[in-house]
């Protein structure tokens, strides 16, 4: 309610046009609603119990390593709550246990399979397994969840960089403009997936080398965007009255240019989340992504590829995938309308 109060009428106008568009607003719900479900994914997808009462006391195994001795085992490695033996113990005398409603992780192999993987949906693995005996189902659950995050967090980190470099290259101009577009044409000529792949096979590959790697390129687009704003509105009257009035640069640039250049960065935000997740997933599926066992829409598709005849792995992948991606092109969609005067 209080934002609400502080927004001006111009962005009150633009949030109700947005909400207009039916297709934006409900998809912008959706992917909030999926995503949020998503970050909770070890409350109900988890091969450990969420609690288990064992002879009067209470633990809570998902957020604590227990050895099997503590549940009456032999072993002091981590229990095994998939393991027959196990479950025995901590289901009898008394003893019970609470389990998530997919009993499985990203990474736990199912065992007690009677078939070879990657085997099909049955109902212990509803989506199946892959080519390692994992759960389908919840290798996309936590797969969806590290590539919405891969992708707001470079496209906010690219974002930040493109207004960052676009900004002082065109507020200052001069030589300051001429040097900066020579060193971003250097840069951009800079094999990006030759890079990759040296950088990959030199360091071990993790999900900050990837965003570390990806945002060095992911920012040239916008500051060029943001560049030319910059360089169109420094001359504006109301700029020039500013500096007549003795406003410093910086209060310049924050207060009166930078919020009437925000719309295309605004609205091409939604496209850039996109395709940082399409990127994600296009190293996964030649390997260059996240490591194993790490969850990966590219990985499960590539297992598709490898796996013809698991239609089940390629058929829910491929669908997870293209519904993560019309989702966030509906929103962008939605706010180039809202933001923009000759669409609205």
């Amino acid at each position: 309610m209080v934002f609400a109060l502080r927004m001006s009428e111009e962005t009150r106008k633009k949030w109700r046009s947005f909400r207009r568009n039916r297709r934006g607003f409900y998809s912008l719900v959706l992917l909030a609603a999926l995503t949020v479900l998503s970050l909770f994914a070890e409350l109900y997808a988890n091969s450990n119990p969420l609690l288990v009462y064992y002879e009067g006391s209470f633990y809570f195994p998902i957020v604590r390593l227990y050895p099997e001795t503590t549940f009456g085992g032999d072993f002091e490695s981590e229990a095994d709550y998939q393991d027959p033996f196990v479950r025995e113990k901590i289901t009898s005398g008394g003893n019970w246990a609470v389990y998530a409603p997919i009993p499985w992780d990203y990474k736990k192999i199912n065992f007690a399979l009677q078939r070879p993987h990657p085997s099909p949906p049955s109902p212990v693995n509803w989506l199946g397994t892959d080519d390692r005996g994992r759960d389908v189902l919840a290798r996309l659950i936590y797969g969806f969840r590290i590539s919405v995050l891969f992708g707001l967090g470079l496209a906010l980190i690219g974002t930040v960089l493109g207004i960052l470099t676009g900004s002082i290259q065109g507020f200052l101009g001069g030589w300051v403009d001429l040097l900066g577009q020579r060193g971003i044409e250097i840069w951009s000529s800079m094999p990006e997936l030759y890079l990759l792949i040296i950088l990959s096979a030199t360091f071990e590959p993790s999900i900050p080398l990837l965003v570390i790697l990806l945002s060095m390129f992911g920012w040239m687009g916008l500051s060029a965007f943001v560049r030319a704003e910059f360089l169109r509105a420094r001359n504006f009257d109301y700029v020039r009255a500013a500096r007549a009035m003795g406003v410093s640069n910086w209060t310049i640039l924050r207060k009166h240019i930078l919020p009437n250049t925000l719309t295309p960065v605004i609205t091409f935000f939604p496209f850039r989340v996109s395709g940082a997740i399409i990127g994600l997933t296009s190293l996964d599926f030649l390997n260059l992504g996240v490591p194993s066992p790490t969850p990966s829409l590219g990985e499960l598709l590539r297992q598709a590829k490898d796996n013809v005849e698991a239609w089940w792995i390629s058929l829910t992948t491929f669908f997870l995938l293209v519904m993560m991606i019309v989702l966030i092109n509906f929103i962008g969609e939605a706010l180039l309308q809202a933001f923009d005067p000759r669409r609205r």
